[in-house]
């Protein structure tokens, strides 16, 4: 069995359980270890109980790389008595540093994969920091076997035009896991896509759903739902970024048609969250320009997989996606007149129409199911039969 050290910039990220469900499902077996961005450390991720490496905070640059060269030097003795893993999988710039003091703690050749699936704004700057923190990565991937990423934006607008990275590129989208099929002591299920009964409108109800990190975008839906008076409500699941708008709570409160509904589990909940809208938000100004424009977020493969209608901007990765796709409504601008314009009018036929062409497009688009976690283990596992002949020619 390949046994997988996957270190992780935060253990509490609903991806990172994501990530260990696949690896899991596909015939690995996981170790984790990484920072966590809540008070207390986490005791159990499906069955895997994470090895602490201290906390660190959202949005402090400064405070996680003084926790992370703290992490450098101890992390030998934090793994402890770990066996040698076949590979190790490092998620984030901040993670490829430590692979690296790993694979000297265990004295070998391990291989390491790079998994970058946010190109943050502070690599993408022109000035000195921009360029050094470019550098350090293309000095950290220099031996990396694969980078691991979700978008091709990705690299066409960064890890291609910057060089970042020489290794071979696999493409894991951020789709929809198949609870039935890939949930540990789950039977297997079979493939499609059952619809999912909406709720009669009006009124409309656009879900966002996530990781909510976009001031403009809760602006945006805010005034749009004021200007409809009530035929249009907006419902907020997920996780609030507080260092982004700390008045977040206060801010939802005050609006008459917006609500929160805490957060959720994934894959387990995401069938009744998105049962409950019509319409699912897949627009992100946090990186306006750069990530924000060239990322396929979570929430367009979950909301289609559920029949939820996409609400895009035309301009971006997502909206160049979905108009491929021939689904979904494509803003030519992010004003709340603009949404009026293309939304404002909308009737049951008109909605059944465009649910009817998300829920036409094969579901293998939206879902990744036991056989994907299959082939990317096994991906996985030829890097480390290529490490091994290396070894044993360099030992011959």
């Amino acid at each position: 069995m390949l046994h997988v050290l996957y270190l992780v910039h935060d253990v509490s990220d609903p991806a990172v359980r994501r990530r260990i469900i696949m690896l899991r499902a596909g015939g690995a077996e996981v170790t984790l270890a990484g920072f966590r961005r809540i008070t207390n450390p986490i005791a159990d991720i499906e069955g895997v109980r994470p090895i602490d490496l201290g906390a660190t905070r959202d949005g402090r640059f400064g405070q996680r790389l003084a926790t992370i060269a703290k992490a450098a030097v101890s992390i030998g003795s934090k793994l402890g008595d770990m066996p040698r893993p076949d590979l190790i999988i490092a998620r984030n710039l901040e993670m490829l540093a430590l692979a690296r003091r790993a694979r000297s703690a265990f004295g070998a050749s391990v291989p390491i994969v790079y998994e970058c699936l946010d190109i943050h704004r502070l690599v993408l700057r022109n000035d000195v920091m921009g360029k050094a923190l470019r550098a350090t990565e293309r000095f950290l991937a220099r031996d990396v076997k694969l980078l691991v990423t979700s978008s091709p934006a990705f690299i066409a607008n960064y890890f291609k035009p910057f060089g970042q990275v020489a290794a071979p590129i696999e493409l894991v989208e951020n789709k929809y896991f198949e609870a039935a099929a890939i949930l540990p002591g789950s039977p297997e299920a079979p493939g499609g896509s059952e619809a999912v009964e909406s709720p009669v409108g009006p009124p409309w109800r656009i879900g966002w759903f996530g990781a909510l990190r976009c001031r403009r975008s809760l602006e945006l839906l805010a005034d749009f739902s004021r200007r409809m008076e009530g035929r249009f409500e907006i419902v907020l699941r997920g996780r609030p970024a507080l260092s982004e708008f700390p008045d977040f709570h206060a801010f939802v409160e005050s609006e008459p048609w917006l609500s929160f509904g805490g957060p959720y589990r994934n894959p387990e909940d995401m069938a009744s969250i998105y049962g409950e809208v019509h319409f699912s938000w897949a627009i992100d100004f946090f990186e306006a320009g750069q990530n924000s424009e060239w990322l396929l977020p979570n929430r367009l493969y979950e909301g289609c997989r559920f029949g939820a209608v996409p609400i895009s901007m035309g301009n971006t990765e997502t909206g160049r996606f979905l108009s491929k796709q021939d689904i979904g409504i494509l803003l030519p601008e992010a004003s709340p007149k603009a949404l009026e314009a293309t939304l404002g009018k909308m009737d049951e036929h008109r909605f059944a129409s465009l649910k009817a062409r998300v829920l036409g497009r094969n579901p293998r688009t939206w879902s990744y199911d036991r056989s994907d976690c299959r082939a990317l283990v096994e991906r996985l596992r030829s890097l480390t039969a290529v490490s091994g002949s290396f070894a044993a020619e360099a030992l011959a």
